[in-house]
């Protein structure tokens, strides 16, 4: 799995964008979420992915400076009204441990948590252990996560030993009480 295939995996993902729609007020460009109708100036998004609802399809692009997005070679200009998402940012230590995991663990790991009707972007909580680990030649831990969809928490200990063998285990709790292991070893 190459980096493209991951950041494919990204999109995918349930609840990745804040959706909403902008309006000119002021001189200043003002986003309205659609889910919590919170307003917040759309300028804090500058050099950041963006996407506007046109023509019946989303369009991918970078907000380049206030009311104007760059779409490949094209900039089009922002109107009252236009419906727009907003990619989320992971929290940064999520994101961290992610970028360490190799492709089979991080594969599992992604599709066991979207089966359980979860999202990276559900996450509350990380505590990743192999971040602070300098040891090249061992490593091993617990990682620590907590994700709520709106429904339910689901809890995941990420326990791995990198030494002779690359061990990747994920324990997955609700809630509920249901459990999920899932282990990856690698020779």
């Amino acid at each position: 799995m190459n980096r493209q295939q991951r950041l494919k995996l990204y999109d995918i993902q349930l609840r990745a964008y804040t959706e909403g729609s902008i309006e000119q007020i002021n001189d200043q460009w003002i986003f309205f979420d659609e889910e919590t109708d919170e307003a917040a100036i759309l300028d804090d998004n500058l050099q950041q992915e963006i996407e506007i609802f046109r023509l019946n399809r989303w369009k991918k692009g970078i907000l380049v400076e206030p009311g104007k997005v760059c779409i490949g070679k094209e900039v089009l200009i922002l109107r009252d009204h236009d419906l727009v998402r907003i990619r989320k940012h992971l929290i940064y230590s999520l994101e961290r441990l992610l970028d360490g995991i190799n492709d089979d663990a991080f594969f599992q790991f992604i599709t066991t948590l979207n089966s359980l009707h979860f999202s990276i972007n559900d996450c509350l909580y990380c505590y990743n252990h192999l971040s602070f680990l300098t040891d090249d030649h061992r490593k091993d831990g617990v990682n620590f996560m907590v994700f709520d969809n709106q429904e339910q928490i689901c809890n995941v200990q990420h326990h791995f030993c990198y030494y002779e063998k690359t061990n990747d285990r994920f324990e997955f709790t609700l809630n509920t009480g249901k459990r999920l292991i899932i282990e990856k070893l690698i020779s």
